[in-house]
């Protein structure tokens, strides 16, 4: 298909970690990983440019951990390992498919992955491999959501894509409101202010200073990535957009 048809050519993809996940009893499960990474496959076949930013929220989450006593840096720390273990998990899901695939860590284990480096980066994804950070931004109190919107400004991407379980932004939980309104768009401003927990604060700022678009959507739905290269409307767009009074749509913007 012609890159011509594409709306996005380089993207990051922020998968958190319990998308790999069935379950509690299995926090890493291969029959989840394959069905993402086939997903991932058809993007790249489209000759889409990817970068994954992956979580570790499945194996050990560090905010959580340093809430039941652990010390906070100590388990940020543990989480970004977790993290690693899903991405090198997702690199052979992806190479056993033929999909080349490289794993680049903040933190520096060099028989595991390759350190962080913005310009090798590139040029993984010039030369057609998707490319799947891990270890966050490497330093403990940050979010892998603010580590994939960093990484999705140093690497040029045009779309910050944050796969959620549920499709796309709502007023409140839907599903302990039966009354939650689902944003089709929304501006970078009324997530913060509505305090909507999409993703950290620092990680929609960062968008919002730089005017990187993201776009919130289900990974539960077969295709859902392929549709929004394509340009189909799923999901939540995030922008420069103001939400009027009522919560209707008012305003232009343009991704």
């Amino acid at each position: 298909m012609a890159g011509s048809q594409l709306r996005w050519k380089r993207v990051l993809l922020k998968l958190g970690g319990e998308s790999l996940s069935q379950g509690k009893e299995h926090p890493l499960s291969f029959s989840r990983i394959n069905l993402i990474v086939r997903e991932i496959k058809e993007v790249k076949d489209l000759g889409v440019e990817m970068g994954i930013m992956i979580g570790g929220g499945n194996i050990l989450r560090g905010e959580v951990a340093g809430q039941k006593g652990m010390d906070r840096t100590t388990a940020d720390y543990m989480g970004m390992l977790a993290t690693v273990i899903n991405a090198l998990a997702l690199q052979d899901a992806l190479e056993k498919i033929k999909v080349p695939a490289r794993v680049q860590t903040a933190i520096e284990m060099q028989k595991v992955a390759e350190p962080y480096i913005r310009r090798r980066a590139i040029d993984h994804l010039q030369r057609g491999r998707v490319v799947i950070f891990a270890g966050g931004t490497g330093n403990p109190y940050f979010t892998t959501d603010t580590a994939a919107a960093l990484r999705a400004l140093e690497i040029g991407a045009q779309v910050f894509l944050k796969a959620t379980k549920v499709d796309g932004i709502y007023s409140s939980d839907p599903l302990r409101d039966a009354e939650a309104k689902k944003f089709d768009r929304i501006g970078y401003m009324d997530v913060l202010n509505r305090k909507l927990k999409v993703m950290d604060a620092a990680a929609i700022s960062l968008c919002m200073d730089n005017n990187l678009p993201i776009i919130v959507f289900s990974i539960e739905k077969k295709g859902n990535i392929k549709k929004i290269i394509l340009g189909e409307n799923i999901g939540t767009v995030v922008s420069n957009f103001e939400l009027g009074q009522g919560g209707k749509d008012e305003g232009k913007t343009d991704l």
